[in-house]
């Protein structure tokens, strides 16, 4: 969404751009699913209830929303450039070498996020929840 701001000093009018939360957070989950090694994206307890709230929003808006579920997005607006910090959640297959997966997760959601919003995250924080004995629904 663009803000008009005030002209700078040669006259021309300036837009800031500001991507919202939940539109960063589609765009990391989209990555951290396609990871090899990694089951499902799973909510915390905080992200259950934020996943709750939006969910409502969104329908009394008619809104079909983008999988966010298992990722946490923070942006400091004040700081220029916006600093953005990722947290997942997720499951990973007994087949693969967690910290690998999670070195694999850092790596594609700072790529996706900043490629998609051009905001390099300052941190991508994984969490492994799980880990799937026999690798059900692994990529």
């Amino acid at each position: 969404m663009g803000t008009p701001l005030p002209h700078d000093r040669t006259g021309a009018p300036r837009t800031q751009w500001v991507m919202a939360d939940p539109v960063i957070a589609a765009v990391a989950a989209h990555a951290a699913g396609g990871v090899a090694g990694v089951v499902r994206l799973e909510p915390g307890l905080t992200g259950l209830a934020t996943q709750v709230a939006r969910s409502a929003r969104q329908k009394i808006y008619g809104l079909t929303p983008a999988p966010t579920e298992g990722v946490h997005v923070r942006v400091d607006r004040s700081a220029e450039p916006p600093v953005v910090r990722v947290s997942v959640d997720l499951v990973t297959s007994a087949q693969d070498q967690a910290a690998a997966v999670a070195q694999a997760v850092q790596r594609e959601v700072t790529r996706a996020v900043a490629d998609a919003t051009g905001l390099t995250p300052r941190s991508v924080g994984v969490s492994i929840t799980d880990i799937e004995p026999y690798g059900a629904g692994t990529r």
